[in-house]
């Protein structure tokens, strides 16, 4: 289980990542807020993080960075049509994360063959299951 500055680290992770435009839509404020509630961060700490945001801090459990890289994959594709930028900047996130380049990269590939874009879970840990092993 990842602990608070953990989670607080995912979250103003994901914040900079919905930054790219300069701007975040509702949208992806809304999704935000709701995987800040998911990790148990009050409204006061997801407030604070979208002004301040803390420095990256590195995620133990291998199993929980693929969670934080399907979130940015979820986020990213809010967008109906992501750009190249997103793209590259998801790609970036992932290999700091210490995901492997291959796997990454068929996230990537594989994310236009289903429907908005979004990576069943089970696929996504099928992926990079193969490339852990």
């Amino acid at each position: 289980m990842i602990n608070r500055v953990e989670k607080l680290s995912l979250l103003s992770e994901m914040i900079a990542f919905a930054k790219t435009d300069a701007t975040i839509r509702s949208i992806e404020y809304n999704f935000l807020l709701g995987v800040s509630q998911q990790l148990d961060i009050s409204r006061e700490d997801f407030d604070y993080l979208m002004q301040h945001p803390i420095a990256y801090r590195h995620i133990e459990s291998y199993s929980e960075r693929i969670v934080q890289f399907h979130r940015l994959v979820l986020l990213m594709n809010l967008d109906n049509e992501p750009k190249e930028k997103d793209i590259i900047k998801l790609f970036d996130f992932g290999l700091r994360m210490g995901l492997s380049h291959e796997s990454i990269n068929k996230v990537l590939y594989l994310m236009d063959g289903f429907p908005n874009k979004i990576v069943p879970p089970d696929v996504l840990i099928d992926i990079f299951k193969v490339q852990y092993n």
